[in-house]
């Protein structure tokens, strides 16, 4: 007797659950990213003006040299969920081990290049006389803690395939745990200042990078995947991921293009773009869970050769995007008079800080549809045309954040601008959601 094929109440129903299960675990982990940085952020706020300007610089850049190299979490998942999805865990696991050793050379390729280069890279981005000494301090200290982190990102990657996202949650709470801990009795138990915020931070990164490999080699050894490093695998890797890396590339340049200009307003209003651009990153990690599940969940069905389930997933995932990016800015329109005043205590970083808020409270719809559906075409590898989508957003967003100290509007029209990128963002990934072109099913795209 043939199965009756499920009503659409009960596949929306199958799909939250679903959606739930992977991005409520998702959601805890993510934001525990941007709460290493906010808690950086009241540490080091406390300490001063110019120290909290430092420490925005710097982490524009170490958020930067880390998040370029984010295709080791995303380009896993996809890869490792396809291959769930058929049934090879082996191949899954495999998969993941090349990822870990790329993140390896990586890593010391990106501290070779950052310690000798720091002042410079601190000038660049036109760091005040008072902050680039604190900058260059944070730094270099924090670079060393850049292999863990990409390691962490590669790991964390073949367990998203994998469908879990609970072990990531609980490294990423005893991580921000630790941080929080390190950091407070470092700056002001050893009075290390700005230097004992990134000290502490490394050394939370490392713990953290060390708990993912022995969950790793772990099921390596059950499944019987190599632990050894294989040259064609890790080359393989880095092909795959070389579309998202230019997707990334082109994300962190708006970004930093951003705290430049913001660095060019003065002190205050850099330091004002750092509490704000915290709260943002926080918000896209929150709305990111929702993509974190869709890269699982859609690598896994495109795997078993399921477009259509693929698709109707994706459909519900950029309804649960729309909704939760609405309550996410009405949360920051109430709790903003409160959230700035955690940061600084100088009027005139609050003043710069609370109306660029509204504009990011306004755009957190269009926010929360640009994640989901960023991370349902990760998902379905759909790399090349992420690479092509934001390279456009890049050309549009420039030319308009660059006039701002020319035009006028502060901080405010900063955040107008990049409100302006989310919205270019939506059309194109909007676009290519609605062609069904990127529903590829198979082991491998």
């Amino acid at each position: 007797m043939t199965q009756a094929p499920a009503t659409p109440k009960a596949a929306r129903r199958r799909h939250d659950r679903e959606i739930v299960a992977l991005a409520v675990p998702a959601f805890g982990a993510l934001v525990a990213e941007p709460l290493f940085l906010m808690a950086d952020s009241a540490i080091v706020g406390h300490l001063g003006t110019s120290q909290l300007a430092g420490l925005a610089v710097a982490s524009a850049l170490l958020t930067t040299a880390v998040s370029v190299f984010v295709f080791l979490a995303y380009a896993t998942t996809a890869a490792v969920a396809r291959r769930v999805g058929a049934g090879d865990l082996r191949a899954a696991i495999q998969q993941g081990m090349d990822g870990i050793w790329l993140a390896l050379i990586l890593g010391a390729a990106v501290i070779a290049v950052v310690l000798p280069t720091a002042p410079t890279l601190i000038d660049l981005f036109g760091a005040s006389d008072t902050a680039a000494p604190y900058a260059v301090t944070y730094l270099r200290i924090s670079a060393l803690g850049i292999p863990a982190m990409l390691v962490v990102l590669a790991a964390t990657g073949v367990l998203r395939g994998l469908q879990n996202t609970k072990t990531p949650l609980y490294v990423a709470v005893a991580g921000f745990i630790a941080n929080g801990a390190l950091n407070a009795g470092l700056v002001y138990g050893a009075d290390l200042g700005i230097a004992g915020s990134a000290w502490g931070t490394v050394i939370a990164q490392i713990g953290m990078a060390v708990i993912y490999l022995v969950v790793v080699v772990r099921g390596a050894r059950r499944h019987g995947a190599s632990l050894r490093p294989d040259a064609a695998g890790i080359r393989a890797c880095a092909q795959a991921g070389a579309p998202l890396l230019v997707r990334t590339l082109s994300l962190r340049a708006i970004l930093m293009i951003a705290t430049a200009v913001a660095a060019r307003l003065g002190d205050a209003d850099v330091a004002a773009h750092q509490i704000i651009l915290s709260l943002w990153s926080l918000l896209a990690f929150a709305l990111d869970a929702i993509a974190i599940a869709g890269q699982a969940i859609i690598g896994r069905y495109l795997g078993a050769d399921d477009a259509q389930g693929a698709r109707d997933v994706c459909r519900r995932m950029v309804q649960w995007g729309i909704a939760s990016g609405v309550v996410l800015g009405v949360l920051v329109i109430l709790t903003r008079p409160l959230f700035v005043p955690l940061f600084t205590s100088d009027p005139v970083v609050q003043d710069a800080a609370l109306p660029a808020l509204v504009v990011v409270a306004l755009s957190q719809p269009i926010c929360g549809i640009v994640f989901v559906l960023d991370g349902v075409l990760m998902g379905a590898g759909d790399g090349p045309y992420l690479a092509w989508a934001m390279l456009i957003t890049l050309a549009v967003f420039t030319p308009v954040a660059l006039l701002v100290p020319v035009l006028g509007g502060g901080l405010t029209a900063l955040w107008g601008a990049m409100t302006l990128m989310m919205a270019v963002r939506m059309a194109t990934l909007w676009m290519r959601y609605r062609s069904g072109r990127w529903a590829i099913t198979g082991a491998t795209r």
